[in-house]
């Protein structure tokens, strides 16, 4: 906004100064030939007030202090100089204002160079200007008069006041232009930077009245949608409590079902049903945890994971380029680690946990070998309920929440989740959490 505001002034600055020196030019044109033609005026009344005897003493005494007057048959103002339109349309009124009558008028300067000097004006140069003006029997009265020389356009004042009203516009565009992006800033980063947990986030109202208003209207929705989620999360946790209950009282009655085929797959459906509700209730809660942010070496956190795995028999491998201390969640974390490695192993039998980052973002990689990920399906796996597999068998693949879940503490974290399939065959899922976040 700043920029524009500054070209936008900039060229207003230069036309204005363009204009100044227009009207500035004409000005000079005009203060520099009144005198002159004012004399060739005098000189010119007083020569048709005269007996033709002493006609020619008029014109010697004219001749005096730089200025000399004639009489010809052709004007003094030969053709190749460049007349002055203006001069002679000013010189044409005075005659006329002074009753005399001329059937034609020029005006030009001499181009030829002036040696002249003035005890007055000693700091100025001077031109020569060359009035001519028509009698009516036909004779030229000629004229070559010094004048002042043009005095310079551009002036250090003019430029000084120009670069000031430039700088004074600017600074105050500027200024107005701060007060309107200082609030926008702030509305932009709450919106960033809500995550629909623990209290809304207020940005106070400044600025001119829509952008208050609009401030405010985000504030209300702020507060209407963290209200929303706080609902949702004791509705959960109410429906959560009491399908426990049953589901825990089916489990100990199926205990004694017979025959034993038909027990191991009633507790077989009860234990799937029992999981499936664990999952639900954990993605409805992940973003709105009551877990504090701790600072834990993350690669620590995930060699952790990758040895529990190794120790129950699983290929799981790990690998880092070092330590990296970040303000974590640690049981989410570890939940959504757990999620990659579990759908690692259910769909490629391997997994390989790798941590690498730099100074402004970690990685947290899990790898495996397996088929990969058809391309159009790439940006719909961490939907909720959405698997490759079809089928709803937890030993193939779980209820399809697992990914979400990983997505949802991802951007708990104020990173995201990504995947990719790998080129030499295999599946990469990450997450990747900012190191400023």
């Amino acid at each position: 906004m700043a920029v524009l505001i500054g070209i936008a002034l900039l060229l207003a600055q230069l036309a204005s100064f363009a204009y100044v020196l227009t009207q500035r030019r004409q000005f000079n044109r005009a203060e520099i030939d009144a005198p002159a033609i004012t004399r060739f005026t005098t000189t010119a009344a007083d020569y048709a007030q005269a007996v033709p005897d002493f006609r020619s003493l008029v014109l010697t005494d004219a001749s005096r202090r730089g200025s000399h007057y004639d009489l010809q048959d052709t004007s003094n103002v030969r053709n190749g100089l460049q007349r002055r339109d203006d001069t002679e349309d000013r010189l044409q009124q005075s005659l006329a204002a002074a009753g005399l009558k001329v059937t034609d008028v020029r005006a030009a300067i001499d181009p030829q160079p002036v040696e002249h000097h003035s005890p007055t004006d000693s700091h100025r140069s001077f031109q020569a200007i060359l009035l001519s003006a028509r009698l009516t029997d036909g004779h030229w009265l000629n004229a070559r008069l010094f004048v002042p020389g043009q005095p310079p356009l551009v002036t250090p004042e003019l430029v000084v006041a120009t670069v000031l009203i430039y700088l004074f516009v600017l600074l105050a565009s500027v200024l107005i232009a701060l007060r309107l992006a200082r609030p926008l800033r702030n509305l932009t980063e709450a919106a960033e930077a809500f995550r629909g947990r623990n209290q809304p986030l207020t940005v106070e109202a400044k600025g001119p009245a829509d952008l208050r208003n609009a401030i405010l209207a985000f504030n209300a929705m702020n507060e209407r949608v963290v209200k929303l989620l706080e609902e949702k999360d004791r509705t959960l946790g109410a429906i959560g409590h009491d399908l426990r209950t049953p589901l825990a009282s089916l489990r100990i009655r199926a205990e004694s079902v017979e025959p034993e085929e038909e027990r191991e797959r009633m507790i077989t459906t009860i234990e799937e049903m029992t999981a499936t509700l664990e999952d639900i209730l954990t993605l409805a809660r992940t973003g709105r945890s009551r877990e504090k942010f701790v600072r834990v070496d993350v690669s620590e956190l995930a060699r952790s994971i990758a040895d529990e795995y190794a120790e129950l028999g699983h290929p799981v491998t790990f690998w880092a380029d070092g330590s990296h201390l970040l303000d974590v969640q640690p049981n989410l974390l570890r939940r959504a680690i757990r999620n990659l490695v579990d759908n690692a192993l259910n769909y490629a039998g391997t997994a390989e946990v790798e941590v690498d980052g730099n100074s402004q973002e970690v990685m947290l990689s899990v790898l495996d070998r397996g088929p990969g990920i058809p391309a159009q399906d790439l940006e719909r796996i961490s939907s909720a309920f959405y698997r490759s597999e079809p089928s709803r068998n937890r030993d193939t693949g779980g209820a399809g929440l697992g990914l979400s879940i990983a997505e949802a503490v991802a951007d708990t974290h104020g990173g995201k989740l990504t995947f990719a399939n790998r080129p030499d065959g295999g599946f990469i899922a990450a997450i990747v959490i900012p190191t400023s976040g």
